[in-house]
Parts: structure tokens; sequence; C-alpha cells
């Protein structure tokens, strides 16, 4: 009796987790219409540690396929690229670019990006002091270039 009442709930379990896989969930990546202009360096460490949510150029890993982790990762992009997206920095006016730029150094300073939970499955995409320094640098070299 208890056996039958185990395969009949792990039954429904998969039968859920199988139409959950049915639900759509957006994973494309637009075209490019203008990258940050930014040293080298810079760029380097936003690709590898920023990109995947604050561009068009998302790697999509295969957990982003399987229900309901797709649903988050989804969701996540979406919202980074709606916060910042690199590429499209060329249709962000001025001013707004000039707060992204500051925001980008106070987030990485606290430890806000990359995010925790990314972190966990990108391990090499967190930041070392060197590359926040490198970051921070960057954005008060911007704010002292556009204050001039």
């Amino acid at each position: 009796m208890m056996r039958s009442t185990w395969i009949k709930a792990l039954a429904i379990a998969a039968g859920a987790f199988l139409c959950m896989q049915l639900i759509p969930v957006g994973r494309s990546n637009p075209p490019v219409t203008g990258e940050i202009d930014a040293p080298e360096e810079v760029m380097a460490i936003l690709e590898r540690s920023c990109y995947d949510c604050h561009s068009n150029e998302t790697e999509w890993p295969w957990y982003s396929r399987v229900a309901p982790v797709s649903w988050m990762v989804s969701s996540d992009v979406s919202l980074g690229r709606k916060m910042l997206n690199f590429s499209e920095w060329d249709s962000t006016p001025v001013l707004i670019k000039e707060a992204l730029i500051t925001g980008i150094a106070d987030e990485v300073e606290k430890g806000d990006m990359p995010r925790p939970m990314y972190l966990w499955l990108h391990p090499d995409a967190a930041l070392t002091e060197e590359q926040i320094r490198i970051l921070t640098d960057w954005a008060e070299t911007m704010e002292k270039r556009h204050e001039d």
C-alpha cells in the first residue's frame, strides 16, 4: 500500500515536470547595435563577468532549457538587459551612460555584481580585487572625462 502511494506521487511529480517543459521561455540574442567602447582589459572583464545578463550575446547553458530553472534564467537575463545592455550602448543617452558606469563601479565594489546566484554556476565570472580596481578606476576616469 505504501509503495503504491510513492509510485503514484512519483508519477504525478514526473508528469508535472514534463508539463513544465512545454511552457515556452524566451532565449533570444537580439542583434548587437552598438558595443560599449572601453579599454581592452575592461572589455575582457565585462565580457567574462557581465555579458551573459547585460548584453545581447548571452551564452545559454543547457540548464536554461530545463524548467523551472529556465524561467529564472530567462527572467534574470531579461531584467539584466533592461537595466543595462552593453550591446545597445549606442542608443543610451549620455547622462544615463554616466550613471550606469558609476553604478557598475558601485555594484562590483559592494560585491552585488555579478550576482552571487550566478557565481554558483559560473565561478570563473567572480571578480578579483584587481579586476574590481580596474573597473572602478575606469569608471572614475569616465566620470572625470565628462566633467571637463
